[in-house]
């Protein structure tokens, strides 16, 4: 029986790092979290521990930290340094995979900060001769309290669910966009208009499926924002249940709710621009 090493990658996952740059009018707080992932010719280390083609997981870490030195801009840019970096100078290195989830402060003082919601998000991989760059938003929390129905759905022996035509409709938002071009350009005004679109597209459905909410987000999207060729979404269902207030001899007109965490329902699609090449599953 013929056995071989199938695919395979390593690296640093979660380096955190927090930037501050100490401008005399008001500080700024660039707080990350850095995870590289590195694949190339690395079958001798699995197979007869020969380590001379691998560049430490310690050693990406402490590039993202002097890298950092330099100034961090926006992360897609940083990313992208990173990315090159890795492949660039390891020989044995071919592809370099490096995500960034970015938390948001709010200053509210010269040097004082509030935590926002909502986490921006980037992933740039890297094989030597192109980039693919994908931008996103994590933990959005949205929710409608009315304009949103489920009904018509196939239904069997075990099904209990009752139709509505209104209800609550909320999730925690994950959207990942992937650029038409890894070209520099203005990603901050990409990621802040993209992700305007997504809101107002889920706040201005008249929802009669989440999965019709989903299309909706990443149409709109796609629509405003020419410079993207695809749009892949995440949208946990955080149910809220109508609670039955009846042994209390007590109405509820639809204003007193039980908020789940689990179990719930996970709807997860791609909306893709026509002519738009595919990328696979390879970025999300």
């Amino acid at each position: 029986m013929d056995i071989r090493l199938g695919a395979n990658q390593y690296g640093k996952a979660e380096t955190r790092l927090v930037r501050v740059d100490r401008g005399e009018d008001r500080h700024e707080v660039t707080d990350l979290n850095v995870t590289t992932t590195l694949s190339g010719d690395l079958a001798a280390t699995h197979l007869t521990g020969d380590n001379a083609g691998v560049l430490p997981t310690d050693t990406q870490k402490n590039t993202v930290y002097a890298f950092a030195r330099d100034g961090v801009g926006q992360i897609e840019s940083f990313a992208s340094r990173l990315a090159r970096h890795f492949v660039d100078t390891t020989p044995t290195i071919h592809r370099a995979r490096v995500r960034i989830e970015q938390y948001s402060w709010e200053r509210v003082a010269h040097h004082s900060f509030i935590r926002n919601s909502g986490t921006r998000t980037t992933t740039v991989t890297y094989d030597g001769t192109a980039a693919t760059v994908v931008s996103g938003v994590d933990d959005l929390v949205v929710m409608n309290t009315t304009g949103s129905e489920f009904h018509g759905f196939h239904k069997d022996e075990y099904t209990t669910l009752k139709e509505t035509s209104d209800r609550i409709l909320a999730t925690a938002v994950r959207a990942d966009w992937r650029h038409a071009s890894a070209d520099d350009t203005d990603w901050h005004e990409s990621h802040r208009e993209a992700t305007r679109h997504l809101i107002e597209a889920f706040a201005g459905t008249h929802s009669l499926s989440l999965q019709q909410t989903l299309y909706a987000m990443g149409e709109q999207v796609l629509r405003q924002r020419p410079e993207l060729a695809e749009v892949r979404l995440s949208l946990p269902n955080k149910h809220h249940f109508l609670v039955d207030l009846s042994p209390f001899e007590l109405d509820n007109p639809g204003e007193v709710f039980f908020a789940a965490d689990r179990p719930y329902g996970l709807i997860e699609g791609t909306v893709v621009r026509d002519g738009a090449p595919d990328a696979g599953l390879a970025w999300w």
